[in-house]
């Protein structure tokens, strides 16, 4: 192999390296070493719930449910556009989630769950800050 062929290997290797790791979505990820607060307590026995409607970066958000098993979460636009959807697998009774919004430009949006036949379980509103 010539030292240029080395180069052109090593350059396609870092960018693949880079591109990989560079592919990080606005995940509704479970986040298990966070407790039920008071901020996070959903009374129902249904509903959508986040720490405050404030966000940054990244919010924790309580989904209760009566059952065990997929829902999807939608974020909408002020314009009532979806901006974001994922699909996330719940367990019976609280599901503390961590939003992540760094992708998100500065406005106002509105955050749902819906259980597999599409029907809205929660709705909540927050607000994308710096």
């Amino acid at each position: 192999m010539t030292k240029m062929e080395k180069m052109k290997k090593l350059l396609t290797i870092a960018f693949v390296a880079l591109i990989l790791s560079g592919c990080e979505k606005d995940d509704f990820i479970p986040d298990s070493s966070v407790v039920v607060t008071p901020q996070l307590q959903i009374k129902n026995s249904v509903g959508i719930k986040l720490e405050t409607s404030f966000v940054s970066s990244e919010v924790s958000m309580n989904v209760k449910t009566e059952f065990g098993g997929n829902v999807t979460i939608k974020i909408f636009d002020i314009s009532n556009r979806i901006v974001s959807k994922e699909n996330v697998t719940v367990k019976v009774g609280d599901n503390i989630l961590k939003v992540y919004t760094s992708a998100l430009p500065v406005s106002a949006y509105r955050i749902a769950i819906y259980d597999d036949k599409d029907n809205m379980l929660g709705i909540t509103d927050f607000n994308k800050i710096n």
